[in-house]
């Protein structure tokens, strides 16, 4: 198949028909442009100026500009310069001669183009940069789309944040312990985001419900069972809660699939979501200790794992931990294989792949950990299950309280109080429902507080 046939199976995959501008005074340059562009699914447009492009952006939804860089009156510089002010969202495209690069520095400085190609240009090369081009605002775009519907969300549930924002700094205590400086409204996000992101995953409504906050509880434990460093501890704790940020950039069909069930191309492009992770914490400085975490945790001791084919001590020791700890979870709900573990089956399985997926340090330290867990596991004789009138100050629960939306309100090992009972009374008239509380049953009235 020829690049361009590629570039043609590509662009039709796309179900948005992307709108071009091709800017030129010379008419045959404009034909070119038509013809090559032709057998793509593109909507093309034409003007003869830089004039006259401004007119067509004014009347027309455009998403490339293909501009000249000599041209009468206007030039392509000044041209890119306005299109950038007025229509920002609009990707550039430079064509220029071997004689204009010094004006073409001009361009990239004021009008902020994507790219430029000389002229004469390679028909192969042009059509895969629009196609690059086009599919990078298309991702944009979804992102943004996707930023505004939770910001939304965000704001639809402003009010129910703010019932439980004490509640849920009182579970984020060892966080402020390990940095002061870190604010805890910043955490409490951060946690109701991974929520959200499991809400969009459909995980409320299977098995693997609440991945995100199993996998940072436990990897923070297993973080200080190795006595790591506190801060080292809080950026596995983030990392845990957001190492599957990046998957909201893939189609939702993907992500009902385990990795054995995709083609090669979906796990290609699977295989991209660490990198999208941490790509999507870029701008946010007290979470890039977390981010270089999101990107390790799919990476193998043998290293052939991705995106970087990492191997032994090359890979975070935060990763290597969040890869044991994630792939346990995920063998418990059977998002690993499709096959759902027991517990042994899936300790079992970390032990056998010792010195291939896993850290054998960290392996061993993990085992432990969950031999120590099921020493202290809670009977279901010392559980009981209550409703809000029955609440008492001093109870502690055993499960978390999540909402029939999938969104926490309360996390396990809370301990109530009078005010926050209050609280939950005031929520439960306000939401019209009634929540099931687990509590441990030597902390209702009559025994003692935990």
């Amino acid at each position: 198949m020829s690049n361009i046939s590629k570039v043609v199976a590509s662009a039709t995959d796309n179900s948005e028909q992307a709108t071009l501008l091709c800017v030129d005074d010379e008419t045959q340059i404009l034909a070119a442009l038509k013809r090559l562009f032709r057998p793509l699914p593109y909507r093309i447009l034409t003007a003869s100026s830089g004039e006259e492009g401004l007119a067509v952006l004014a009347q027309e939804t455009v998403h490339m500009v293909i501009s000249d860089m000599r041209m009468p009156q206007m030039d392509g510089a000044a041209f890119l310069e306005q299109v950038a002010e007025r229509w920002p969202q609009t990707v550039r495209l430079l064509l220029t001669g071997y004689a204009d690069l010094g004006s073409a520095v001009d361009a990239v400085n004021k009008g902020r183009i994507y790219a430029y190609l000389s002229k004469p240009w390679d028909d192969n090369e042009l059509a895969l940069t629009v196609r690059r081009a086009v599919e990078q605002q298309s991702l944009e775009a979804l992102v943004q789309r996707q930023n505004e519907e939770l910001k939304l969300l965000n704001e639809q549930l402003e009010d129910k944040v703010r019932a439980r924002t004490e509640e849920l700094r009182q579970t984020m205590g060892f966080l402020e312990k390990a940095n002061e400086s870190l604010k805890k409204q910043y955490v409490t996000s951060v946690k109701v985001f991974a929520n959200l992101m499991e809400i969009r995953e459909g995980d409320v409504a299977t098995p693997s419900s609440g991945h995100s906050r199993h996998v940072a509880e436990q990897a923070r434990q297993l973080a200080l069972r190795m006595e790591l460093e506190r801060a080292d501890v809080q950026d596995i704790l983030f990392a845990a809660l957001l190492h599957d940020i990046g998957k909201i950039a893939l189609p939702d069909a993907l992500l009902g699939r385990t990795y054995k069930e995709m083609s090669v191309g979906e796990r290609l492009q699977f295989e991209k979501h660490p990198l999208v992770g941490q790509a999507a914490l870029i701008g946010m400085a007290h979470l890039q200790g977390a981010a270089v975490l999101i990107r390790s945790h799919h990476e193998r001791f043998d290293g052939a794992g991705y995106p970087d084919k990492l191997h032994s001590d090359q890979i975070p020791l935060g990763a290597r931990i969040l890869a044991v700890v994630n792939d346990y979870d995920a063998l418990l709900t059977g998002d690993f294989s499709g096959l759902r573990y027991s517990p042994q089956e899936a300790r079992d399985f970390l032990l056998d792949e010792g010195r291939r997926r896993y850290d054998p340090a960290v392996v061993k330290h993990f085992v432990a950990l969950l031999d120590d867990a099921a020493g202290d596991q809670i009977d279901d004789h010392d559980e009981l299950c209550l409703k809000s009138n029955a609440l008492k100050n001093g109870m502690v629960l055993t499960q978390d309280l999540i909402t029939e939306e999938g969104v926490m309100l309360l996390s396990k090992g809370h301990l109530l109080d009078d005010g926050l009972i209050s609280k939950i009374h005031n929520a439960e008239v306000a939401m019209e429902c009634e929540f099931e509380f687990y509590i441990r049953s030597e902390a209702q009235p009559g025994g003692e507080d935990s």
